[in-house]
């Protein structure tokens, strides 16, 4: 597959799974404002501008109709919903040649329907109904490419960078939440925050209904970040992603014979022994902080191996293989 491809493929995927994770943030602390007081509205806005590398004139800002219109719909800021799949559509463009029809159909229509909508027009009435439609598109997309697209490469790298991406903010989540929930000024990690924060995490991952399943509705800290980390079973866990990942690099390899991905290999598979072979009353233990941002490490080792891999490897190198 030529690098630019699975470059495109790669990227389309990454920023259409950061489009849905911004809107699904934003839907829930805009719900979650009606059950808190202003105290707790603040802490829960700080945490989701932190989780998702918000751009510094937002930082300490509690307005929520600001912090919505800037993550939403302000194409200047590159972690907008807006500017993410304005960069996803873009991406998939470049390569219409290798997708379906419906894809680009999905993606556009999506692409069309958020920038052609302003905040004033949804804030009293609709704002849910807009983010509803936002993650149904993401998903949407994700599922007509399952279906229509021949599941070689190219579609082994979608999974890829949406299981990356996903890896990379559920664990910035965990981070965040955590280190706000569980500690204060640096004290004992004694849990000092009320039942709906601990929902909104895991709503927040779409994975409230899926622990209910396993732990019935008693949320207790420990609990919560084991569900999210190391679940096998959670389609949005740290853990459940990490074999996704793994699962494809292999099916490349095995699909284009080359010993070029030995390295990308090589690291999917430590990142997914990391959590599989974790413990979670040893890794609160050892430090929860640490363990985080050693995933967040190894994420980011991996994405950087897909680029000197797959598509800024040396001419040399692809005549050798």
């Amino acid at each position: 597959m030529l690098s630019r491809v699975a470059d495109s493929l790669y990227w389309t995927s990454r920023y259409l799974e950061r489009a849905e994770h911004t809107a699904r943030l934003i839907d829930i602390g805009l719900n979650l404002m009606l059950d808190q007081s202003s105290a707790a509205v603040e802490r829960r806005w700080g945490r989701l501008l932190d989780s998702v590398h918000a751009p510094p004139r937002l930082t300490g800002s509690s307005d929520a109709y600001h912090i919505a219109e800037a993550m939403t719909f302000d194409l200047s800021n590159e972690t907008s919903i807006v500017a993410c799949i304005a960069n996803a559509r873009e991406n998939l463009r470049q390569v219409r040649e290798q997708i379906s029809s419906e894809m680009w159909e999905q993606l556009n229509t999506l692409f069309l329907r958020v920038k052609g909508t302003r905040l004033d027009d949804i804030w009293n009435v609709s704002t849910h109904e807009f983010f509803r439609s936002v993650k149904e598109g993401a998903h949407l997309f994700q599922g007509i490419t399952d279906a229509t697209m021949n599941h070689g490469e190219g579609w082994q790298f979608i999974q890829v960078g949406r299981h990356l991406e996903r890896a990379g903010v559920t664990a910035t989540l965990l981070d965040v939440y955590t280190n706000d929930l569980l500690t204060r000024d640096g004290g004992p990690e004694t849990p000092q925050r009320t039942y709906l924060d601990w929902v909104g995490l895991l709503k927040a991952c779409t994975a409230f209904e899926a622990y209910c399943k396993v732990y019935t509705a008693d949320l207790r800290p420990e609990r919560v970040v084991e569900f999210l980390l190391l679940n096998a079973e959670c389609p949005r866990s740290v853990r459940f992603a990490a074999e996704a990942i793994q699962a494809s690099f292999q099916s490349i390899a095995e699909a284009t014979g080359t010993r070029k991905s030995g390295r990308v290999n090589r690291l999917a598979g430590r990142l997914r022994a990391t959590l599989s072979f974790g413990q979670i009353d040893e890794i609160l233990e050892t430090g929860l902080r640490a363990y985080l941002n050693d995933v967040r490490r190894q994420c980011a080792q991996i994405h950087e191996a897909i680029l000197q891999t797959y598509v800024a490897y040396p001419v040399e190198s692809a005549l050798a293989s």
